[in-house]
């Protein structure tokens, strides 16, 4: 059996290289590129979707791809996809690219050296979690070293449209190209959610209906666009492959449904085109129909029928819309053009699969950017169309103003009662609006003595714990001084003494034995040791002090009312040097501090802001662990372009959702009676609130909380 094995792998590595020699190589160079492979491959479509690996290897019936992005319509074959790789770059490490994330299986197979058969199985089938990178897309890994050329066969299936953009690179391009897709992705799922949320809002406002069908167009179209590109896999049923394979038929069936229903809707065709109406019920029909077929596994049929009334269904609307403007509806003006600018995309992302523009991330985008261009047009559309109707509303007051002109003789005279009843309340506003500015300016004064309250419970911590922190090292160096003085008396005595031998008369000889003998009397080498070592400590003891000293100077900057550049992790520093004296020598401090810029910020109160924030934490760190270790304050640091965050998170009692809620609350307080006025936290946030961040709580009852301080690096007034 193990012969045969043999006999078998030496035949296709054999084959492969007799192949090898008539078909092209794909020669990577390029060190930090990603290239695409469309036209270097080989596909052989196998309709029985039973070939086996080793009849694939074998069959001679690949055929060249024609174009830089093969396109292989929609079919229930199995597609075999050949290319070799020579490896000529600097990088041990290249990954394939499968810019489809739709695909129902991927496997692509390698022959390796040794005669080892390994291959990587991707694909909507597995669950998200199981993927070897963390992306949408397909990714594998090409096991190519530098100098060595490897075949590879990428066999793939799916029941809906199969387009294969191929691309091959280093492991970081392609890692950033996968990330600019995500950009480009976000920015149209952040722009779709605005407009949905803007335009529930109008629907609560105007309760017209229109705006809730258009919502719901909204919704269904962001799910429709987030199944196609494989994000509502990747974020919303990550463990569900049934889901995700079967969200790409759903989807956009009902999103097409929903656009038919506010089309028919917005245009009001029952009044301006009732004839064309018709034509929309059956199209909407239509549409319902491909919906069952999905439910009764008929899904290549409900995947054409989809795509074939939603091509129909597009070109009517555009041409509905022309005829309802025509008839004189004029809101359909913006309509008609948002429509065209989604015809355009379309159409650019699918003749982009034709080779008929340039594959790249804007082109396979533009779907994406004309579907959120059309929101935005349709938003201004109704808006346009409330506009209308405003100005109709306007023209019926106008005609009811005549009726009001005939009752002005009324009026009147009742101007004259209702001026003196106007005179009479407006003294009676008066006098409460007095009341009012002075209970109003008795409220700021007692703010005013509140928050001075807060900096002297802040100035009296602050001064507990300089004292602690300046005492142990001063004592260090008032205990050392006394042994100190002690044994530079007992070296003065001994150079005293020497200088007597020195000047007896002898030998030099015998005074060497004397000079030696008195060392060996005062313990000389132990006495130098001693000397070195209490000059060290007061050494040691001294810049301890220094260095608290700075601290405290850097931390003691409260009152600077003027914008500085400050170094946020050297004001953290000096705040934790102040709180040193509350750890009890039993909770760890872990800090992980980035490199970050000089931040525009007034530096005095930030510190009195981490220090609110550390004592908190500290306090609900004793709270939970009493006299106990394990204790632990972590303070982190790090940067983006425009803002530095701070997280100062510990595993402490932590909060539940209603203490949450109230957390920066001024009087607001979880300690015990006399042990804090608070006030700390809604100083902070207005702190925080007046430099344009924001602070963000993540708390787990009896686990711990974490506050992250968000602040731009620029502050802007």
């Amino acid at each position: 059996m193990n012969y045969l094995k043999v006999v078998l792998i030496f035949s296709l590595l054999l084959l492969q290289g007799l192949r090898s020699l008539a078909e092209p190589i794909i020669s990577f160079t390029q060190t930090g590129k990603v290239i695409s492979i469309g036209r270097q491959v080989s596909i052989l479509e196998d309709s029985s979707g039973q070939l086996k690996f080793e009849a694939a290897v074998k069959s001679t019936a690949y055929k060249p791809a024609t174009t830089n992005v093969p396109n292989l319509g929609v079919s229930n074959s199995t597609f075999w996809v050949k290319f070799i790789v020579k490896n000529e770059s600097e990088n041990d490490r290249l990954l394939l690219e499968l810019d489809q994330p739709t695909i129902d299986q991927a496997t692509l197979y390698t022959i390796e050296a040794d005669g080892r058969i390994t291959e990587q199985a991707e694909g909507e089938f597995k669950k998200y979690g199981e993927r070897r990178y963390n992306n949408q897309n397909h990714v594998f890994d090409l096991h190519v070293q530098q100098g060595e050329t490897h075949t590879y066969y990428l066999k793939v299936k799916s029941a809906e449209q199969m387009v294969l953009p191929m691309f091959i690179g280093d492991a970081k391009p392609v890692m950033e190209s996968l990330m600019n897709k995500d950009v480009i992705f976000g920015i149209f799922f952040g722009i779709m959610l605005v407009m949905l949320l803007y335009n529930l809002f109008i629907y609560f406002t105007t309760k017209d209906k229109g705006y809730l069908y258009y919502v719901l167009y909204i919704f269904l179209l962001s799910l429709s666009q987030a199944s196609l590109s494989g994000y509502a896999f990747r974020f919303l049923w990550p463990n569900s492959p049934w889901i995700a394979e079967n969200s790409v038929y759903l989807f956009p069936a009902v999103a097409g449904l929903a656009a038919m229903v506010f089309v028919k809707e917005f245009l009001q065709t029952k009044m301006v085109a009732p004839k064309l109406t018709k034509v929309l019920n059956v199209l909407i029909g239509i549409f319902v129909f491909a919906i069952l077929c999905i439910f009764f596994g008929l899904k290549l049929l409900s995947f054409n029928l989809m795509q074939l009334n939603t091509a129909i269904g597009s070109l009517f609307v555009l041409y509905l819309s022309a005829v309802v403007l025509k008839r004189g509806n004029k809101s359909a003006l913006f309509f008609l053009i948002a429509w065209s600018v989604l015809l355009i995309g379309a159409t650019v992302f699918v003749l982009k699969d034709f080779g008929v523009f340039p594959y790249n991330n804007f082109t396979s985008s533009i779907l994406a950017i004309g579907s959120a261009i059309e929101v935005v047009l349709l938003s201004f559309a109704l808006a346009n169309k409330i506009s209308i109707l405003r100005k109709e509303r306007e023209t019926a007051q106008a005609q009811a103003m005549q009726a009001v002109e005939e009752n002005a003789r009324i009026v009147r005279e009742q101007n004259i009662i209702l001026e003196a009843k106007v005179t009479e309340r407006t003294q009676e506003l008066k006098t409460s609006n007095e009341e009012l500015n002075k209970t109003l300016k008795d409220l700021k004064e007692a703010e005013m003595q509140l928050v001075e309250s807060e900096k002297m419970a802040s100035l009296g911590q602050l001064t507990a714990g300089i004292a602690h922190e300046i005492n142990n090292p001063i004592n260090f160096v008032t205990s050392n001084v006394k042994p100190l003085k002690r044994d530079v008396q007992m070296v003065i005595d001994m150079l005293n003494q020497i200088e007597e031998i020195s000047l007896q008369d002898g030998t030099v000889d015998d005074k060497k034995q004397k000079i030696d003998e008195l060392k060996q009397e005062y313990d000389f080498d132990y006495l130098k040791t001693e000397i070195d070592y209490l000059i060290n400590g007061i050494n040691e003891g001294s810049s301890r002090t220094a260095e608290i000293v700075k601290g405290l100077r850097i931390f003691s900057r409260l009152d600077e009312d003027d914008l500085k550049k400050a170094d946020i992790n050297e004001g953290l520093e000096s705040t934790l040097v102040i709180v040193n004296n509350q750890l009890d020598n039993r909770i760890d401090v872990i800090k992980q501090f980035s490199e970050l810029p000089l931040v525009e910020c007034y530096p005095g109160k930030l510190n009195q802001v981490f220090m609110n924030m550390i004592s908190n934490a500290l306090h609900a760190i004793k709270s939970r662990y009493k006299e106990d270790k394990g204790g632990a304050l972590t303070i982190s640091t790090s940067a983006s372009d425009t803002h530095v965050l701070v997280s100062i998170k510990d595993n402490g009692t932590g909060m539940d959702e209603n203490t949450k809620k109230k957390l920066f609350e001024p009087f607001f307080t979880t300690k015990d009676v006399g042990e804090g006025t608070g006030l700390g936290l809604s100083i902070a946030y207005n702190t925080i609130v007046k430099h344009n961040g924001s602070i963000t709580v993540n708390s787990e009852l009896g686990a711990g909380t974490e506050f992250i301080i968000e602040i731009p690096i620029i502050h802007q007034n």
